[in-house]
């Protein structure tokens, strides 16, 4: 085994066959969450595989070599254990939260699922409807509409534009095959991660996780080139919806850059009731009800977002007044909006720390960007260093690169043109 760079409470080594080991000690802690991580989503698929990660995900449940779908769950249930599994565009997880005396069996038990799913097709075939309702639901909500018309408007063709659900004709189409095909590609040595955190028996884990996954195939690393901004904007009418939804943003460096000044700027843009995004949108103009920014980063790349519902006839003055506020910080950022930011980063990134799971995702996510783990305080710290200058050099950076703008539920008639029309006045 070969370790590589971690906080002192954290160790990581490595397989002959490259899948890694994770192990978080937290003693004040009393279960442990345990997590196979795979270095695939939707951003690993081609236009006629998208959705398959997240067909997989689901489909895994469903019956392996060792048990069927009910004695997945019973054999959890019966160590008091929860089993779940999410996909995101940049991974898919799987994990169990249990008993510490438990886990070399919550091991083997989660690569039973990932290593020996047989994909039953009568279960096949019921998980399919399943997954055409969740679509169905995808599809009539608008804020989820504008939110994938925003990722297609960022990365134009690039992979990271598609959904993690996938378009309903392929949903449709996906048989046994292309999932054996997809799992024994793509769940490979190089590309997995194996995780825990908590009051862990370290010798006891990193041995269970051998035998488990150490016959597991190599494979090849699934890499992803960066994407090119494209930007623009993008709507779409949806009946049966009051307001209207809006997302815009801007590109940002990837979790590999190692560059803070990005999340930092979207904490001090928008987050809490005391920003200028908030104090400005909601409490003085009454603009949105709702409205919030964040930095969505994955490792090659990502996004600085704003998000709001208003009425349809405020769209120009919503609009209007982000752009504005954003030009504002580009110009200057105000010493007490850059406290707030980096205590409020602080304290989210401290809280995190006392979660297992999450702590366990950050530590997989930044091994699957950089190769190594970064410690909460260096973290901290990074954030602490950023002068304002390097944020407000980071609001001009992203309005030099161009808004992308996405607007769904009720709007307004020729609304694209008059967003452009209002950017070209802007």
């Amino acid at each position: 085994m070969h370790s590589a760079t971690a906080p002192d409470d954290t160790r990581i080594t490595r397989l002959p066959n490259g899948v890694r080991v994770v192990t978080i000690r937290m003693p004040h802690v009393h279960t442990a969450s345990i997590g196979v991580f795979v270095r695939s989503g939707s951003a690993h698929e081609s236009k006629l595989d998208n959705g398959i990660s997240h067909f997989v995900e689901h489909m895994v449940f469903k019956g392996t070599l060792m048990r069927d779908a009910r004695r997945i769950n019973l054999d959890a249930e019966r160590l008091g254990a929860e089993v779940n599994a999410h996909t995101d565009k940049d991974h898919t997880g799987y994990t169990m939260h249990g008993r510490p005396a438990d886990v070399p069996q919550l091991v083997e038990m989660l690569a039973d699922l990932v290593r020996h799913p047989t994909f039953p097709a009568d279960e096949l075939e019921r998980e399919r409807q399943v997954l055409l309702h969740e679509c169905t639901e995808d599809e009539d909500d608008p804020l989820s509409t504008a939110f994938k018309l925003f990722d297609k408007a960022c990365w134009g063709p690039h992979a990271l534009a598609q959904s993690v659900i996938g378009p309903r004709r392929n949903i449709e189409r996906f048989g046994r095959d292309a999932l054996v095909d997809y799992l024994r590609r793509q769940y490979t040595g190089a590309n997995v991660v194996v995780g825990a955190a908590g009051d862990i028996d370290v010798p006891a884990f990193e041995a269970a996780v051998e035998a488990a996954f150490g016959t597991m195939d190599s494979g090849h690393e699934n890499l992803v080139a960066a994407p090119v901004y494209a930007g623009g904007v993008a709507t779409k009418r949806l009946s049966g919806s009051s307001q209207a939804h809006l997302v815009l943003g801007f590109p940002l460096p990837g979790l590999a850059a190692q560059d803070p000044a990005g999340v930092l700027a979207a904490a001090v843009f928008g987050e809490g009731m005391s920003s200028p995004l908030m104090d400005r949108i909601r409490e003085q103009r009454g603009l949105a009800y709702y409205t919030a920014c964040s930095a969505d980063v994955l490792d090659i790349a990502g996004q600085f977002v704003v998000e709001a519902s208003t009425s349809p006839g405020q769209i120009d003055e919503l609009l209007a007044e982000t752009l504005a506020l954003l030009k504002a910080q580009a110009q200057q950022v105000a010493d007490e909006d850059l406290e707030r930011g980096k205590a409020q980063l602080a304290v989210r990134r401290l809280r995190a720390h006392e979660r297992p799971y999450r702590r366990l995702e950050d530590a997989v996510l930044d091994l699957y960007a950089t190769g190594s783990v970064c410690d909460t305080r260096t973290w901290c710290a990074r954030i602490d260093a950023v002068p304002a200058e390097t944020v407000r050099a980071a609001f001009a950076r992203m309005l030099a690169a161009g808004p992308t703008i996405a607007l769904s539920g009720e709007l307004p008639r020729a609304a694209g043109e008059r967003v452009r029309s209002l950017l070209a006045a802007a």
